[in-house]
This record gives C-alpha cells, sequence and structure tokens, in this order.
C-alpha cells in the first residue's frame, strides 16, 4: 500500500469535523514510522480503526479520555480506549457478566461507577463483591458495552490512548513516543475551536506524560492511576467524575456547564 497521512483518516471512516485536525496533527508523526504502520498488520487495532475514536462529532465535546494503548487481541482492540469489542452484556445473575469481571480494567471503572452513583456500598475492607453487585436493581442501567460508551459519547466523551497502535515488537511507553507529538499538536488545534471547556481525563503513568506538555495548561486535567489498579475503585476525584456524569444511567441526559467549567449533566425529565 502506498504511503499517505490521508489514508489513515480515510480508512477510519473519522467525522469531517475532524478530518483536518487529523490531518495536521499527523503531519508531526515520523513519516518513516507510519509508512511501516501501512506496510505491517503486526499492530493492533489496524488501520481500519486506528481512529475510530474520532467518529463521534465535535459539537458536544467536553472531555478527552487518554488511557494507555490498544487491547492486546483483535477481536477486542476498535480503536477506541477501555472500549472491548468482543464484551456485549454487562450483568448477570451472578454480577457482572464473565467477560467483564475477568478484564480488570473494566471491572474497576464499573464499580467505580457503581459506588458513586450511589448503586453499591463497599465492605469493611473497601472490596465489592459479586453476590453484592446481584443484589442490585439494574432495571434503570446501561446494560451492554456498546450502549456504555454511546453513554458516556453523549456525555462529550472523546477516549483515545496515549498510543493508537500496540505493536507485537514493542512495548507501549516505547509506542507512545511517536505519538507524543501528535497528541500534542491535535490538543494545540483543539483548544481555541472547542465549544465548551474540556477537561482532559488521564489514566495511568504514560498518559500522565500529557500533563507536562505546556499545551495542556489550556485544558482543566483530572489525573489518576489506570484502572487496572484496584485503587482506582476508591479513587475520589474519579468517584466525583462517574457520579457526575451519573454514566450507568440509561436514561437520556442534558449536558450543562458546572461552575468549574467541566461538563455536568441533568435530566430533562420534570
Amino acid at each position: 500500500m502506498q504511503f499517505n497521512r490521508e489514508t489513515f483518516i480515510s480508512r477510519a471512516e473519522v467525522h469531517d469535523q475532524w478530518k483536518d485536525i487529523l490531518i495536521e496533527a499527523l503531519q508531526s508523526v515520523d513519516t518513516d514510522y507510519l509508512t511501516e504502520l501501512v506496510q505491517s498488520n503486526d499492530w493492533l487495532p489496524g488501520i481500519d480503526q486506528l481512529f475510530s475514536a474520532f467518529r463521534r462529532d465535535r459539537q458536544n465535546l467536553r472531555y478527552i479520555l487518554i488511557g494507555e494503548s490498544p487491547y492486546p487481541r483483535a477481536e477486542s482492540a476498535n480503536g477506541i480506549a477501555f472500549y472491548d469489542a468482543a464484551v456485549d452484556a454487562l450483568w448477570s445473575e451472578t454480577g457482572l457478566s464473565k467477560p467483564v469481571n475477568r478484564a480488570t480494567s473494566m471491572r474497576n471503572i464499573i464499580k467505580t461507577a457503581l459506588l458513586a452513583e450511589g448503586f453499591i456500598e463497599a465492605d469493611p475492607e473497601g472490596k465489592i463483591s459479586q453476590a453484592s453487585i446481584a443484589m442490585v436493581d439494574k432495571s434503570g442501567m446501561i446494560q451492554t458495552m456498546g450502549d456504555l460508551f454511546q453513554a458516556l459519547q453523549d456525555r462529550g466523551f472523546l477516549m483515545l490512548n496515549a498510543t493508537p497502535v500496540l505493536h507485537s515488537m514493542r512495548k507501549p511507553v516505547i509506542e507512545a513516543k511517536y505519538w507524543q507529538g501528535f497528541l500534542g499538536r491535535l490538543l494545540e488545534l483543539l483548544a481555541p475551536s472547542a465549544k465548551h471547556p474540556v477537561t482532559l481525563v488521564l489514566w495511568g503513568k504514560i498518559a500522565e506524560t500529557i500533563e507536562s506538555l505546556e499545551l495542556s495548561t489550556n485544558y482543566q486535567k483530572l489525573v489518576s492511576e489506570h484502572p487496572y489498579n484496584l485503587s482506582f475503585i476508591h479513587n475520589r476525584e474519579m468517584q466525583g467524575l462517574f457520579r457526575e456524569i451519573g454514566v450507568l444511567n440509561k436514561n437520556p441526559l442534558t449536558p450543562t456547564l458546572s461552575p468549574e467549567g467541566r461538563g455536568s449533566f441533568k435530566s430533562p425529565l420534570p
């Protein structure tokens, strides 16, 4: 395949509102590196899904969540951070569904949301058991992985990884260096054109490196450990964020601006 930066944009079918910004930001990525990606199949999620997070529009953008790297399984990696495309149902009769309960990061994200939104309480040791989750009435909750990430998008989230590429021959911390210039330029271009104040939500040590970039001063920031860590569940800032957005509530929410400038949400229902 002949190399062309616009190939990455067209193949991923990104929204028209992102095309110019992405093409400009891609100028910051080494040409030889991009050529290697075009000519190789040794990486995930593949060229057709590399920028699939940008298929959403920019109208309600309020949060840019940045994780680490794509899932290491072709059936799971889809270009959207933390979205496991191989998982459907979130719940089962015993609590979390087996696929969610096996996926450490997603398990901790769901438990954080349950705790933050007041659906459940941790035991005296700070743990949340499958049995306690099974007892929660989930009739008013999001039911599937697809619906969960649609809800996050509706609440203003763009979900990226510090490296959108997981290469079979390189560690994510090395791969992320190829993309730091891209992320920096993306954030630089986005700041003056954003319709609302945007908060960077940085999960994990690789994502934290973005905090050191001078341009990050244009954004409010929420920084935490990676959701792979059990301590994520009890991170007060993440609990506050999850409580604010009410992500497990399947009823549609209307975005408003909080006094701090971050997006908060209220139901349009009386």
